[in-house]
């Protein structure tokens, strides 16, 4: 009875997101619900879309923040929304996992920024070389602050410690801004961070960076070197962002919800807003970005495995 329940359930969810679409979609304000605090390069990449979205379909883009447990908040009231394209989630690297991302159907991936390795400037290290030499000395003593367990941030910096063949503090945080502004005030001593977090205070010379936590330095730092090159061959991290609909979405939708993300990435003033994540425009289809989550979550899988993180929320 309940299989059937649920059966009957789901034909008229689809019949009503059809419903909707030969109406004319989107006919009413569309929510961007964001698993995250405000501030961040998730929530950032969130608005700036959702604005020129807004422009282009004549219809308000409502940002919401629903923030907790790694993100499993805000995904949970994703996932339960009904699948007529009024709901997105606007989500980044960590939190799916091969059981949840059934929950939803991809859109686009908007970048996949590289991050930030960044100390307080107390710690007595101006190289990735030198960082990994004093870790050495102290093992354990070096605190990182992330974005909670299982978060980009940290299974980054995890990564860090394994292949620097170093021992870490780790110490997780509701946010980027909560954990940037306790390296800021060095109650934690390192980061890797994403770029549009630190890249002020490392102007201004609160911060020092020593490495771009992807394959290749970064437009913007040219100056700066890959944690690859400075110390550590083989590494790379980056964070990645993107845009999810609840499963069951007409693939009508899906595509033209694809489409118009696509042709927003491109427009001068986001290509701009990217550079300063630390990242170029993406372009991907629905069954791409897709691809690029599996391929994502196979290989931090692996490794948190081997590791044996706990992953908040989970």
């Amino acid at each position: 009875m309940k299989a059937l329940r649920r059966t009957v359930t789901g034909i008229l969810l689809a019949l009503l997101a059809a419903a909707a679409l030969a109406q004319g979609y989107p006919s009413r304000p569309v929510r961007i619900v964001v698993p995250y605090p405000p501030g961040g390069g998730t929530d950032v990449l969130a608005r700036l879309v959702g604005k020129y979205m807004g422009d282009s379909f004549g219809q308000p883009i409502l940002v919401e923040n629903r923030a907790g447990a790694n993100a499993k908040i805000g995904m949970e009231v994703a996932a339960k929304s009904p699948p007529d394209g009024y709901t997105l989630m606007a989500i980044a690297a960590g939190p799916l996992n091969d059981e949840n991302i059934k929950l939803f159907t991809p859109i686009a991936l908007m970048a996949a920024p590289s991050y930030l390795l960044v100390v307080h400037p107390s710690v007595k290290a101006n190289s990735v070389k030198e960082l990994i030499a004093l870790a050495k000395s102290q093992p354990g003593k070096i605190a990182y602050g992330s974005t909670g367990g299982g978060a980009a941030s940290h299974l980054a910096t995890e990564l860090f410690s394994v292949m620097a063949g170093i021992e870490l503090l780790h110490v997780p945080y509701k946010g980027t801004g909560q954990a940037v502004g306790d390296l800021l005030g060095g109650q934690v001593q390192m980061m890797i961070a994403p770029a549009q977090a630190v890249v002020p205070q490392v102007k201004s010379g609160r911060l020092r960076a020593l490495g771009v936590s992807g394959a290749k330095r970064l437009s913007t730092l040219p100056d700066l070197p890959a944690i690859a090159e400075a110390g550590v061959p083989g590494y790379e991290s980056v964070g990645w962002f993107g845009l999810m609909l609840p499963s069951g979405t007409p693939t009508e939708i899906v595509t033209r919800l694809n489409r118009e993300v696509n042709r927003i990435l491109v427009l001068p003033d986001v290509k701009e807003r990217l550079l300063e994540l630390g990242a170029d425009p993406a372009s991907t289809t629905s069954a791409q970005f897709g691809e690029f989550i599996r391929h994502q979550n196979t290989k931090w899988a692996k490794f948190v495995k081997e590791q044996g993180i706990v992953m908040e929320g989970q």
